[in-house]
């Protein structure tokens, strides 16, 4: 199949959570099985110099963006066989500071930058030499991709168009823009209806891509079913409920050439389900480089996360405060909310010898937290998919999760099954019932041999693109063959 990935970032290149992980891992397993694989992304500062093997292609490109023209280069890289990289090159709409904000600030003009993105991505589909079967999208940034190309099937004569599939990672996040920006899009007025781009008056990126794309997956089964009820539909559970059978839940997968304990680079002790000392020594290794006292008996916790209500940050605030007089240790890495992080610093300084607070974002740091730690904490208000968790099982350390999204679907409570059980669920949104939880993962911990029954379970689940890309595969097979 002839498959063409358009995302606003991708790992190696550009990253601001799990979306760009996702993508890149994704393009490169298809490509990998056989596929015909392109992406298209924006090129960003930095990205020219890091990668100079990229290649500018003899390919200009002239928009219509309302009234006006906006010109942009494209630029090429072939990390490997079968995959090609496709760069818009806009330096007024991408060469700055960050990706989408710049000192937390959202930029002011978002929808005419990813307004371009998406006509960028819908020229290329159209005019490349291979011909894209199958385009897919990501997100709000490029979910108006489907309107735009059914607009040109129908008023500019494109007779073959390809079909169109649209993944939600978090629906939280909908691009919601004046209506000035929908005259951008030169888009039929049709477009703006209730049943399409139109969202109380304003234009609404994401709901445009629920409404005009062939398909529509989320990043878990248990999230494709949570988004269509008022609870987590963030007011398009009505639209998504319409969409019937066209909406289908697949588990991310996870990199296991990055994400693996044996061949590691950050790890200072490389460690496998067969032999487990290393995990030990990660962390006393860990315990050292933090300034936490240097014990391997002493049970560890971990979290890194973006600092926001949705992860449960203060959740885990509030469950700490009521556990800190019991023997453990906590370890905290991540950047977001300023009050969220400033809390998480003040705890660690009332409680030195048992917290280890690190604002910051550091992915090797990460894989070291990962390794080190007996359980992840990770009690989310609502979580899509969630890779840390699946970080966590491979690491064998056994997550302490909210039943939610790709959380409840990737991890196995023992109430559910002794033998299978690889980490603890709770249900509740409180910081009373995670404490609870983590009085489950201490007198788990206070019994070795199902702690490492548990541990070893964990380490064998296999949440690999390999498995993944099957689904996807199929996935495609249905849009091209029905």
């Amino acid at each position: 199949m002839k498959i063409l990935l358009a995302c606003s970032e991708v790992h190696p290149f550009s990253k601001t959570g799990g979306l760009g992980d996702m993508v890149g891992a994704l393009a490169k397993t298809l490509a990998r099985v056989g596929h015909r694989v392109g992406i298209v992304t924006p090129l960003y500062r930095g990205i020219q110099e890091k990668y100079p093997a990229m290649q500018k292609l003899e390919w200009w490109m002239d928009l219509p963006m309302g009234l006006k023209h906006v010109q942009a280069e494209v630029w090429t890289l072939e990390p490997e066989p079968g995959l090609t990289v496709y760069f818009i090159r806009q330096p007024a709409y991408y060469d700055r500071n960050g990706i989408y904000t710049e000192l937390g600030v959202a930029y002011p003009d978002n929808g005419e930058r990813y307004i371009f993105f998406s006509k960028a991505v819908v020229h290329l589909a159209r005019y490349l030499p291979w011909q894209p079967e199958i385009v897919h999208v990501h997100d709000w940034q490029t979910a108006l991709v489907p309107a735009l190309i059914l607009h040109q099937e129908m008023f500019d004569d494109w007779p073959q168009i390809p079909k169109t599939c649209l993944t939600i990672h978090n629906l939280a996040y909908q691009g919601i823009f004046f209506p000035a920006d929908f005259n951008l899009t030169n888009l039929a007025e049709e477009f703006m209806n209730p049943n399409g781009a139109e969202f109380y008056g304003m234009m609404n990126c994401l709901k445009a891509g629920i409404a005009y794309a062939d398909m529509v997956t989320t990043v878990s089964p248990r999230y494709a079913r949570e988004i269509t009820t008022e609870a987590y539909g963030e007011h398009l559970d009505g639209l998504l409920r319409g969409r019937g059978s066209a909406l289908v839940g697949i588990l991310n997968g996870v990199d296991y050439e990055e994400w693996n304990t044996e061949h590691n680079p950050y790890l200072p002790n490389p460690y496998s389900v067969e032999n487990l000392e290393g995990k030990r020594l990660n962390k006393v290794a860990l315990q050292k480089e933090l300034g936490l006292p240097e014990n391997p008996n002493m049970p560890l916790f971990g979290n890194i996360s973006r600092l926001t209500d949705q992860k449960g940050t203060e959740l885990i605030l509030g469950a700490m405060e009521e556990m800190l007089a019991s023997e453990l240790q906590f370890v905290l890495l991540g950047t977001g909310d300023p009050v969220l992080e400033a809390a998480c610093v003040a705890l660690g300084k009332r409680h030195p010898s048992k917290v280890a607070a690190r604002i910051l974002f550091n992915p090797a740091l990460s894989h070291r937290v990962e390794a080190a730690c007996d359980f992840y904490l990770m009690p989310s208000r609502f979580e899509p998919c969630g890779l840390n968790q699946m970080y966590s099982l491979h690491y064998g350390t056994l997550p302490v999760v909210r039943a939610t999204g790709g959380l409840d679907d990737s991890v196995v409570d023992i109430a559910e099954n002794v033998e299978a059980a690889t980490g603890i669920k709770f249900y509740q949104f409180s910081a009373r019932v995670l404490a609870r939880a983590i009085r489950k993962a201490l007198v788990l911990y206070q019994t070795p041999a199902l702690m490492d029954r548990m541990r070893r379970n964990a380490m064998q689940q296999d949440f690999s693109w390999q498995s993944t890309e099957k689904h996807y595969a199929k996935l495609y097979q249905r849009l091209l063959y029905g």
